[in-house]
Order: structure tokens, then C-alpha cells, then sequence
């Protein structure tokens, strides 16, 4: 059994995704937590009902789009720790620091509180209705709670199976296993394979097959076999969710060069004018492959010192508010990066090592090499003209100077973050220029006065209204950009305010309503104290409870538990000392006696919560966080992120300390003596690879735009904002005048990719997400058309096995499965020949199926259990008789039998042999090789041995041998067989050849 469910991201321009897949004894599985510019709490309302029931929680990529919840989630829902969550390292990593550089650049990020929450609080404590207009911020996860979250993230490898832990509160796995493969796109990027009894579910969402100049494609093809199949641990599935994102756009003629071409060439032409670019771009993923792409461009045009060029004389910048972070987490994986990455570090670290040598020798460099060249040598991620910008500040002293540069700038929606900024600083001047980098769609819940920055400028471009400018380009084809034509350009700024009066009463009551729901939650079987490893052991272990409650109770009593949390949140009574339980005992302070009289189980002891040592039968488990080096531990101020006791000290409803407002972080007192400390440091070290620590000079380039920014400790508005606080928006108006260009980098799968890879995968059932309406349709026909024999007859007679569902939509794409079991008799079992075939035995099967009468053994023993059971419950009589008369019915079973004679001598000519197995041409190019033919690939799927057989492999996998029968004088051969003959030899020794008869 398998349902689907998109939670958001069906059908819609959204980028958002989240996906829910049920499967077989009650497992789900929620893959992604993503979240869009507007951080809109009611696009969690489907998740947060779900969230009892999760068994696991597997992220994919390191954008907001797929984990922008993430942190949310972790601070206001309590059950969501519980759940086990899975993700590669870089996902993890590169995570942390989006979600930082988010809730440090946009209020919004903490999103608002309701207005019927807040009004529900006032009615329960008597005071008047709040302000419906009022936008009272939730406390934002500080940025110690951000690194702890992450820190209960598994991390996990690409091609490794893994056996997940259930939550506290799932049914059991059943086996349940989960891959990882590489999807390109981002850094880390996954396709999930899970594997449960007989589905086989591949979840591919928002993937790139393309090779880029960072990131490697997407491991869907065997490179050993010449790429031209799918792998095969993700071929044929019974369900694959593709998103459906790019279905309706070509391919750009000329691949990646091509497109990277496209954008230097765009850069150029604006920047030999002296004008400012300004390029859109996520925090931790697409701008990788932007920065790289840039430096080397730098790089190339400072090392060619004849000729002038508009490179030499821009700067380059990155801005962001942790991009410090990303990179050195991104010079720490270049194992997960594209193998050139990996060569041209080898070749830095070569020539260092060289430098080294020959400066202990006292010697010049062998061959035309010279110390600049060598002493310059940097490594892929170790930035020699591209400068990291962190403040609000230097974003303002670099905009106000004159002189060309390109700026990269985070995010791509235009809505938070340095880019937001800039466009409002640069937009009233017609030499500037702003490369969109991806198309923009606007929400159907979203208003169009709403839609975000990057989505009126996309509108804008498309409509083309005022103009369109031609600039010649490198291969003298036209680069357009598009005029705005002095348009209103209207910037929405979100600054947060204190509380104050009765804002800060109403704050206070919703603060107090949370807290008493939050204590009033029981310590059901799942303890937050416990992590998921430890409440796994404990409902294993055999205990004196263990038979009194099974796995369905504990089951039933989380999601109890949630119902009627819920039902306290909408009618706000209280719970009593009787739905508490013992538990009261822990719950309520001051509280020390409890009637135990006929109660039964652990309701008769004292509630003690023990942590249990986690172990197997190797041993005690370890911590790996307890062995990291140094420049592996995620730091702030000294403090180790990975530590458990930093998110021990928000607690809601936790006492606090005099003079701590309790919001923890930058928001409390340790926030403030923190800062305090920062300002009382001066920096005084050099930007060290790219990495900004208060200087001025990068590599001993000195850069006059950063003059007098490394003794400026002011902080900025929302850094230094203490306490309750609100939101207010004000919207600044601004002619435009600079002009639009767009270069595809959003890095996806195009038409070409999905309409080549989809049909060679073979899935039984197809669920398209992740594209708008008009995509999804596109796909869903083309797919309908190609796969059509993969499918079902049942699929062809419903969806054609293609399923495009919306939003909470549930699909059921279970896989009709029928399995018979039959007896095999004794005659039939001696007559087996089974034959090995890589480690397994197998063997053909022809015989006679008939019913035959179960031993008497078997139905006596049936009988005796059946009414030893009745006789403990006094139930005799009619019942036995009634039993007995049934299993005497039921005594007969199907066995399979040998063939009698005059049947056996007509089937014997209508079987065929069988061949079992699969052959593979990479290998059996190496087995003739090592015998002493000449084996080489020619063309796609095609091996062809000594100039005379080729061997062909077709796409349903059968093996076509063509060729003459003996050899030619001139292809001598040292093998004395003829080539023909050897050949299939090979092939018949790697088949199983099992007779039909």
C-alpha cells in the first residue's frame, strides 16, 4: 500500500514543497519542510496536523523551498524533534547557515502571530480584542537554537542503504530501508530511494542531469555501462515523484559553456560602462556555482596581462549575512562536488608543495613556471577578487561610491536580504543592470499587490513595454535587455518595533495561553527527555509494562494526545488530575500525592524517567560530535553548537533569571553581554581566502570601499532589537530605470531531460509535483504517450499511471501485487536441479497443481489449540463442534505435483530454456580483454570484439550477437577459438541457462 499526499507545491507557482507518503502498517513519511518568501503560518497548517503520526522526515536540498520550515517547526511544534530526520552532510550544513542568514535578514522570517489567537488569548483572560491589524512577531529562533536543530539531523552518505529509526510515536518500519543518490542541482542534493516490502518509491524532486562546472548530474544513468541505462537500483519503481518544473522550456543550444558564455557576456557589456550588476541568488546553493563561475572569470582575465579589460577594473562582490560560513563549509566538502573540483585542488596543493620544495632546496622552479604564478596558486573555493560582504553597512558605503561592479546578493525572491537593499539603491539609474537567474511565478493565494519583487520584475521583463536594448556580444549575437521605462517600483520594508501598552499585554496573555498548553501535555510513552534512539531501546527492551501495552496503544495515545491538545486550544479547559495520570505527580509543582487505588500498570509507581544507555551487540554507542577536530565544530563565541545545553535555556514557561527577557539569544541578557563583547573587540586580521574578518585588504589588495568599516561596531536595527516586538511594513516608492536581463542558472531539468529520462526509468506509477498547472499538464500528456507499456492494464483503464494531484490531495498508487502459496511434493522436490547464479539458487518449476488432503498431524494439532482455548474461557459444546466442522473443511490445500506421463511428453517441446541474469558490457569487455580479444565500445550499447562480433544490448535487455563465425587473417587473435563462438561462450557463462522442461 502506498498513498501519496502533496502538502504544498502541487500544481502551483510556488516553490514550496512538501510531500507526505504513507505506506504499508501505518508508516509515513514527510520529505521536505519547505516554505516561500512569505512565510505564511498557514501554509503549515497541513503539516502541524500530520506531525503525531510522522514516522520519519527525509530533506532533499539546502534552499528554503525544501527545508525553509525547518527551524519553525522545530521551535513551535514540540512532537517535531521527536521525529528522526535524514539528510547528507552538505544539505545539513549549508541548511544551518540559510536558515541563520534568514531569520537574520527579514522579520517576517518569525512569522506573525494570528489574529484569532490573539484574540482567543484576550477572551481567556478577560480583557478586551486586540487589534485585528496588529503583526505581533513569534520569538525567532536564535541562532545556538538553529545549530542545535540541525544538529539532530542524521546524516547520511549517497549509494548507502540505511535502515531508519522510527519517531516515539510511529508504528514500526517493517524493514523500511532509505538511499540516498546524488540529484545535482545544489550541493548534497538527493533522490530518495525507499524500499518497503514490494514498493519501491523513488522521490525525484527539483533535479539536474546536466554537469556543471561545481556540481556533478544527477545519478540516474550507469556510467559502466556506458550511460545509456538507468541504474539499477532506481529503474522500474512501482511509484516515481518527479517534479514537473521546466517541462515547458527547451534546452539553451550549447549546454553549460554556452550559458556561462551568456552571462560574462552580459556582466561585460554593463560593467565596461561603469554601471553597477546586481545578480539575485540564494544563500547556500545556486551560489556556489555563481561565485565559482566568477572568480575564474577574474582570475582568467587578471592573468592575461595583455589587452584591457572591463574585468580588471570591477570589483566583485558577494553579500550576505553568513556567507562566511557557507564558504568555509563549502572549501570543507569538495568530495561532494563535481571531480574537476577535486583535480584542480590536487593541482594547487601540487604546486604548493613544489613551491615548498624548491624553497628548502634554494632553487628556481623547473620549466616556464615562475614564483608569481605559483605563489598566487588558490584553490577552488579560496577567493583571490571575489569579497564577502556580512553588514548592512559596507552594502551602503560600496552602493554609494561610483565605479563598476557586480554584486551577488542574497535571496532570489527580492523579498529579504542584501538583495532587497541594493535594488532599492541602484534602481533609479539607467547603466545598472539586474540578471534574473530563474523564471518567477506568483501563488494563486497570493494577491498581485503581494507577489514578491522578483515576480513583478519577471512580469516586467516578459511584457517587454518600454523597450528592449541590444548589447554585441563575445560571438557577436545580440544580448537583450530590457528597459523599465521609469516605472513605479514600489519596495515593501518590514522593520520590527517594540511592544508597548496594551501590544505588550496581549503578547503576555498569548504567551501565558502557550505555556499552560504546553505543560499540559502528558508524558505519554514518548518522553522529550528521551531522544528517539533511546525511546526506540526502551519499547524494545522486555519490561514488566511491555505486555500491557502494545505498539497500537502507544500509537493511539499520541494521537490522543494531539486530539485533545487540540480541543484545548479551541475551547481553552483545562485538563484535569485524571487525564494527566501519575504524571501529574511531574506536571504540577507542589503536588505530592496521588491516589493509586485500582489503578493498574505504571499508574501503581512513582514516575522516574530513566535515560537508558544506547547499545548494540558491538557495544555502547558513541557520540561522533564528541570526537570532531576543531575546524569541524559549528562555534559562536566560543560556545559548541552541537551541545544539547544551549537549547535547554528557551524553554517556554522555563524560569529565567532577573533582568532576562527569556527570548534567549541575542534577545536576552547573554545576547546583550555578547554583543558587548564583539564591540569591545577590534578586528585587526586580513581577509584570509575570502573570509571577511574586519580588514580591509583582500589577499593585499587593498579596496578603498571598505575604508573605515573594521572599527564600525554599530550594529544593525534589527540585530540590536531586545524584547516583544512587532512588525511594520512601509512601502517606499522608486522610478526604475535600470534594465532586466535574464540567464537561465536555476540549475533544473529541462523538457529534453524529462522527456528522455522518465521513459528509460520505466516507473509503474507517475506522480507529477513541483511545476505550475500548464507544466504538469504538458508532462503528464507526453508521459501518457511513452509509458504507456510500463503501465498496468488497471493503471491504463484510470490515469494511464500518470497521477497529477493538487494540494492535500491524497493518490493512491499502490501496486496490485498477487501472491499464492502452494506445496511442493515430495516426488517434485527430489527431481529440483538448482543452479547458482551469484549466490543465488535457482531452479525451473513445471508440475501438475491439484488439491490434496493437509496431513492428519497438522489438522489434530489445529484442533487441540483451538479448543484449549475455549476450555480456559469456559466455552464449550457448540463452539468446538462449530470449529472443528471448519477446520475439517479446510483441511485440504494446492500442491504442486509431478507431471504425469502423457502430459509431461506434451509440454516437453513448448518450453524453452530460460537465461537468468543480468550482463553487463563493461564486464564482459574485461573478461575478453583479459583472455585476449580486442574489446572496445562503439556507438551507444554496442561492444565490438576483434573488428568482426558486435554484441548489442537492447533496452529491455536482451543480448543480439552479430558477426561471422570464424576469423579474419588480418585480426589475429592469440586465442586459438574463433571469436563468434568465444563470445558466446562468455555470455552463456555469465547467464544461467535453466531448461524449460
Amino acid at each position: 500500500m502506498f498513498n501519496f499526499t502533496p502538502l504544498l507545491g502541487a500544481q502551483s507557482p510556488s516553490p514550496a514543497s512538501q510531500s507526505l507518503l504513507e505506506l504499508d502498517g501505518g508508516v509515513k513519511v514527510l520529505v521536505d519542510v519547505g516554505w516561500d518568501e512569505h512565510f505564511s503560518v498557514s501554509e503549515l497548517k497541513a503539516l502541524e496536523r500530520h506531525i503525531p503520526t510522522l514516522s520519519i522526515i527525509l530533506l532533499t536540498h539546502a534552499t528554503s523551498s525544501h527545508l525553509g520550515a525547518f527551524a519553525h517547526c522545530c521551535k513551535n511544534f514540540p512532537l517535531f524533534t521527536q521525529i528522526p530526520i535524514y539528510a547528507t552532510t552538505p544539505v545539513i550544513s549549508l541548511g544551518r547557515t540559510l536558515l541563520q542568514d534568514v531569520y537574520s535578514s527579514t522579520p517576517l522570517a518569525s512569522t506573525v502571530i494570528p489574529a484569532d489567537s490573539l484574540a482567543e488569548s484576550s477572551f481567556a483572560s478577560g480583557s478586551n480584542s486586540t487589534d485585528p491589524t496588529l503583526q505581533i512577531l513569534l520569538t525567532p529562533p536564535t541562532t545556538q537554537e538553529i545549530a542545535y536543530y540541525f544538529s539532530l539531523i542524521h546524516p547520511l552518505k549517497y549509494s548507502q542503504p540505511h535502515e531508519p529509526l522510527p519517531s516515539t510515536f510511529s508504528p514500526p518500519l517493517n524493514g523500511l530501508k532509505i538511499t540516498a543518490y546524488n540529484a545535482g542541482h545544489t550541493l548534497g542534493g538527493t533522490i530518495w530511494h525507499l524500499q518497503h516490502g514490494t514498493e519501491s518509491i523513488v522521490y525525484a524532486v527539483d533535479w539536474n542531469q546536466v554537469r556543471e562546472n561545481v556540481l556533478s548530474g544527477a545519478a540516474w544513468l550507469d556510467a559502466s555501462g556506458g550511460g545509456a541505462e538507468v541504474i539499477e537500483q532506481l529503474r522500474k519503481p512501482t511509484a516515481l515523484i518527479c517534479s514537473s518544473r521546466g517541462a515547458g522550456k527547451d534546452s539553451l543550444t550549447g549546454g553549460r559553456r554556452r550559458r556561462d558564455d551568456l552571462l560574462l557576456d552580459t556582466i561585460r557589456a554593463t560593467i565596461a560602462k561603469g554601471g553597477t550588476v546586481l545578480i539575485p541568488t540564494d544563500t547556500s546553493a545556486r551560489v556556489l556555482e555563481l561565485a565559482y563561475l566568477l572568480e575564474h572569470a577574474w582570475r582568467k582575465e587578471h592573468s592575461n596581462g595583455s589587452g584591457e579589460s572591463p574585468f580588471k577594473s570591477a570589483r566583485l562582490y558577494l553579500a550576505s549575512k553568513n556567507v562566511g560560513a557557507t564558504m568555509r563549509y563549502a572549501r570543507s566538502m569538495l568530495e561532494w562536488m563535481d571531480d574537476n573540483i577535486v583535480r584542480e585542488l590536487e593541482a594547487v596543493e601540487a604546486a604548493t608543495t613544489s613551491k615548498k620544495q624548491h624553497k628548502r632546496n634554494d632553487s628556481k622552479p623547473i620549466g616556464n613556471q615562475d614564483n608569481k604564478s605559483t605563489g598566487n596558486a588558490a584553490g577552488p573555493f579560496d577567493f583571490k577578487y571575489l569579497r564577502l560582504l556580512e553588514r548592512k553597512k559596507q552594502i551602503d558605503r560600496i552602493v554609494a561610491t561610483k565605479g563598476a561592479r557586480v554584486i551577488l546578493a542574497s535571496d532570489t525572491s527580492l523579498e529579504w536580504g542584501f538583495s532587497k537593499e541594493i535594488l532599492h539603491q541602484i534602481a533609479n539609474d539607467s547603466s545598472n543592470l539586474i540578471i534574473l537567474t530563474e523564471s518567477y511565478g506568483v501563488p494563486d493565494n497570493v494577491r498581485k499587490d503581494k507577489e514578491s519583487l522578483a515576480a513583478l520584475l519577471w512580469s516586467w521583463y516578459q511584457e517587454r513595454r518600454d523597450g528592449v536594448a541590444l548589447e554585441p556580444g563575445a560571438d557577436g549575437q545580440n544580448l537583450e535587455q530590457v528597459h523599465t521605462g521609469g516605472r513605479e517600483l514600489q519596495v515593501h520594508i518590514a522593520e520590527r518595533v517594540p511592544l508597548q501598552g496594551r501590544e505588550l499585554l496581549a503578547y503576555q496573555q498569548y504567551l501565558a495561553t502557550q505555556r499552560r498548553l504546553q505543560n499540559q501535555i502528558p508524558l505519554g510513552s514518548g518522553s522529550t527527555l528521551e531522544t528517539s534512539a533511546d525511546a526506540v531501546d526502551e519499547t524494545s527492551s522486555t519490561s514488566s509494562s511491555s505486555s500491557e501495552e502494545s505498539d497500537p496503544e502507544r500509537q493511539g495515545k499520541a494521537l490522543n494526545t494531539s486530539a485533545t491538545v487540540a480541543n484545548l486550544n479551541r475551547n481553552k479547559a483545562g485538563l484535569t488530575k485524571e487525564t494527566f495520570g501519575v504524571n501529574v505527580l511531574l506536571r504540577q509543582p507542589g503536588l505530592y500525592d496521588y491516589d493509586v487505588r485500582g489503578k493498574k500498570g505504571r499508574e501503581q509507581m512513582f514516575p522516574f524517567i530513566s535515560k537508558r544507555r544506547r547499545a548494540d551487540d558491538f557495544g555502547d554507542l558513541i557520540r561522533p560530535d564528541e570526537y570532531l577536530r576543531a575546524e569541524e565544530r559549528d562555534e559562536i563565541d566560543g560556545h559548541d553548537m552541537r551541545d544539547d545545553s544551549l537549547n535547554k535555556n528557551s524553554k517556554l514557561g522555563q524560569k529565567r533569571k532577573w533582568g532576562d527577557t527569556g527570548l534567549g539569544g541575542a534577545n536576552g541578557s547573554n545576547g546583550r553581554g555578547t554583543v558587548n563583547k564583539r564591540r569591545q573587540q577590534k578586528p585587526n586580521v586580513t581577509y584570509n581566502n575570502g573570509i571577511a574578518n574586519g580588514d580591509v585588504t583582500v589577499n593585499g589588495l587593498h579596496d578603498p570601499d571598505l575604508d573605515d568599516l573594521s572599527d564600525d561596531s554599530e550594529l544593525d536595527p534589527d540585530e540590536s532589537m531586545n524584547g516583544p516586538s512587532k512588525v511594520v511594513t512601509r512601502v517606499e516608492s522608486v522610478e526604475a530605470h535600470l534594465k532586466i536581463a535574464y540567464v537561465d542558472f536555476v540549475g533544473l531539468h529541462d523538457q529534453r531531460s524529462l522527456s528522455m529520462l522518465i521513459p528509460l526509468i520505466q516507473p509503474r506509477k507517475l506522480i507529477l509535483v513541483g511545476g505550475d498547472a500548464s507544466e504538469t499538464a504538458v508532462l503528464a500528456n507526453e508521459c501518457r504517450q511513452k509509458l504507456v507499456p510500463a503501465f498496468s492494464e488497471s493503471a491504463e483503464r484510470t490515469h494511464n499511471g500518470v497521477f497529477t494531484p493538487l494540494n492535500g490531495q491524497m493518490v493512491d498508487a499502490s501496486v496490485d501485487t498477487n501472491a499464492w502459496t502452494v506445496k511442493l511434493s515430495n516426488g517434485l522436490v527430489k527431481r529440483l536441479r538448482w543452479q547458482n547464479v551469484r549466490g543465488l539458487g535457482i531452479v525451473t518449476l513445471m508440475g501438475h497443481l491439484g488439491a490434496m488432503a493437509v496431513d492428519d498431524q497438522e489438522f489434530t494439532d489445529t484442533i487441540s489449540k483451538k479448543r484449549q482455548k475455549l476450555l480456559k474461557e469456559d466455552r464449550e459444546g457448540s463452539e468446538v463442534q462449530k470449529i472443528a466442522s471448519e477446520a475439517k473443511s479446510q483441511q485440504t490445500a494446492p500442491v504442486l505435483d509431478v507431471l504425469p506421463a502423457s502430459m509431461a511428453a506434451a509440454t516437453r517441446f513448448v518450453a524453452q530454456p530460460l537465461h537468468v541474469g543480468d550482463l553487463r558490457l563493461a564486464d564482459l569487455r574485461k573478461i575478453l580483454q583479459s583472455t585476449g580479444h580486442t574489446a572496445d565500445f562503439r556507438g551507444e550499447g554496442t561492444l565490438l570484439i576483434d573488428g568482426l562480433v558486435a554484441v548489442r544490448k537492447t533496452a529491455t535487455g536482451r543480448i543480439e550477437v552479430e558477426g561471422g563465425g570464424l576469423g579474419l587473417p588480418e585480426y589475429p587473435v592469440r586465442n586459438p577459438e574463433s571469436s563468434f563462438y568465444a563470445v558466446k561462450r562468455r555470455i552463456y557463462d555469465g547467464l544461467a541457462v535453466i531448461a524449460g522442461g
